[in-house]
């Protein structure tokens, strides 16, 4: 018998945790979380995951619970029937009891300083504005109220901002004789802004100074939970705080609270009667891996419950990924066969970096682990495993789901295109797979010669034409029609690149790359001659090698061997049936 499906509300793009519940919105229980919050030994929380993966609305969830009213509204009937309204213990001590000092910085990011500071300004002032009351009766002093009024007013020094959580804070715990709980979401997102538009060690310097005064041996705050996508480097940012704990992706604490766990999302879909889907949910949306639990993309999910089940790339649309592609432009990551091999779905392992430095992003070629940490912590890879050594911290890392596969290919095409229309890639690959070498070869030509610089040929130049042969067919990888298999053994040696087709009407290729080197003084004649040895010898090693064996296994019926030797932009290929 099948089970009608219930009308869901989904609350994408809904953080405000009150409205999520009195307005009835499909809500997935993490009030948990309050309680290992509570438990938690450390007096500052930090909590990175990625975007969209539900830090403000934990957030919003702590200010609920810990509050005894929000924007003049009671907070008390907000948590019935949640999981944390069991533990009565912990409501009858802290339900209710803490003021509580709720910033949210995920909209602090503008090309400038000055408008960032500008309104970084306002941000405050909405802040105290909201604990207005304090100003009655004589909780302040006259020099604190006109303090306080300064920040109102948006008129307030430098000094005064750096100092205004930290005055909050004291003001808040005279008043009520209870230490706040100051909660501060994506505070990373001026940081990264800064970083993008050439401010970066200003705004470092102001959150150096506004972090440090309220978070640092601070008596006036109760416990500190901070969210972001990113750990930012404990010397540029958070200088003597010695009681700050930290969880990343790597650390399985609060694993379950960010995302959706199998077991969630087999719930849901029961519940929008989807449960057909689940497979290519799965495959989808799935793959990250925080201690012992399975996590779903939050934000895919939802949409795609939404659409009833619709499978595309979601998560992609909701930023413009401006600092992952400025990291991968700048980075030689996609000269190199750590990226070739995780679009063919194997892993990679590297030794993490938690705390980033966003300068080094600039120079991460020179130091690999610089970028896979940061594309680690924003979401664009899962953990496979981890081994902890005495050289630091070894992540087994491999590319999470289709959707964010998509995402990889699309990034590729756009630095291989480097602003050449998207027809262009698409009339190569469809001129390889269908045999026609003759146009294969002049769509070929164009792309080497208007996609690449000489820069980029400085280190392993057959490595780099390697994978700028893998970044152009990516999304084949995902492709039900082909296999793309590289550096495989087959026969009496290990090939360099084969694209199988599963369609026996149609060829698949087996290509061997080989670079040509030459000197300052030779005429192109020579250069031209140099190619046509260097292509003969590679098609020659593909046939006395018997590189076509595993192709013969796979009973492909027409193979095209492909051999093509590389100078610099030029190139010559030959083929042979």
């Amino acid at each position: 018998m099948t089970t009608k499906p219930t009308l869901l509300k989904m609350p994408i793009g809904q953080s405000d945790f009150g409205l999520l519940i009195r307005k009835n919105y499909y809500f997935v229980d993490k009030s948990l979380f309050i309680q290992e919050i509570l438990e938690d030994s450390a007096d500052i929380i930090l909590i990175t995951r990625p975007r969209r993966f539900g830090k403000t609305l934990n957030l919003s969830m702590l200010r609920y619970y810990f509050a005894s009213e929000v924007d003049g509204q009671s907070t008390q009937d907000l948590f019935y029937g949640l999981k944390i309204h069991e533990e009565k213990e912990i409501a009858h001590q802290h339900q209710g009891h803490y003021p509580v000092i709720f910033l949210t910085l995920k909209d602090l990011k503008f090309s400038t300083f000055e408008e960032t500071y500008q309104n970084f300004c306002q941000l405050i002032a909405f802040l105290y504005e909201e604990h207005r009351y304090l100003l009655a009766g004589e909780i302040l002093s006259t020099n604190e109220k006109t303090r306080y009024h300064a920040v109102l007013e948006e008129k307030a020094s430098s000094a005064g901002i750096n100092y205004s959580l930290k005055g909050l804070s004291t003001y808040l715990h005279r008043y009520h004789k209870v230490a706040p709980i100051i909660l501060i979401d994506e505070y990373d997102t001026p940081i990264q802004s800064g970083y993008l538009n050439n401010y970066y060690e200003k705004i470092v310097e102001l959150f150096r100074a506004f972090l440090g005064s309220a978070l640092k041996d601070n008596p006036h705050c109760f416990k500190a939970v901070l969210t972001g996508i990113l750990r930012v480097s404990k010397e540029s940012l958070f200088s003597g705080l010695n009681n700050l704990e930290v969880y990343s992706v790597i650390h399985p604490k609060y694993g379950q609270y960010f995302g959706f766990t199998e077991s969630e999302v087999q719930t849901l879909l029961d519940k929008a009667g989807l449960s057909e889907k689940t497979e290519g949910i799965r495959h989808w949306y799935n793959g990250y891996q925080i201690g012992q639990h399975i996590i779903y993309n939050p934000w895919s999910l939802l949409n795609c419950v939404k659409n009833e089940g619709l499978l595309k790339r979601y998560w992609l649309n909701t930023s413009d990924n401006s600092l992952v592609k400025d990291c991968l432009y700048r980075s030689g990551l996609i000269h190199q066969e750590v990226f070739e091999r995780l679009l063919q779905g194997q892993t990679i392992h590297c030794f993490m970096d938690e705390q980033i430095v966003f300068p080094d992003l600039i120079t991460s070629d020179e130091n690999e682990s610089i970028i896979l940490s940061f594309l680690l912590m924003a979401g664009y890879f899962k953990v496979v495993s981890i081994d902890y050594t005495e050289e630091g911290t070894q992540c087994h890392l491999a590319i999470p789901n289709r959707e964010v596969r998509g995402l990889y290919s699309e990034l590729i095409k756009h630095w291989l295109v480097a602003g050449q229309k998207q027809i262009t890639v698409s009339k190569f690959l469809e001129e390889l797979l269908r045999g026609d070498i003759a146009a294969f070869e002049e769509s070929f030509r164009f792309l080497l010669e208007n996609t690449i610089s000489v820069h980029d040929l400085s280190q392993n130049p057959e490595a780099f034409y390697h994978g700028f042969m893998t970044g152009l067919t990516a999304h084949l990888q995902s492709h039900p029609a082909y296999e793309l298999r590289s550096n495989k053994e087959s026969g009496y040696g290990r090939y360099d690149y084969f694209i199988l087709s599963k369609d026996p009407k149609k060829p698949s290729l087996l290509m061997e790359f080989k670079r040509v080197s030459v000197s300052k003084t030779d005429t192109l004649e020579t250069i031209e001659a140099l190619l046509e040895t260097a292509a003969q010898a590679a098609l020659k090693q593909i046939e006395e090698k018997a590189y076509d064996r595993e192709a013969q296994h796979c009973g492909c019926s027409t193979l095209l061997k492909i051999a093509i030797a590389f100078c610099g932009k030029r190139f010559k290929l030959i083929y042979r049936t």
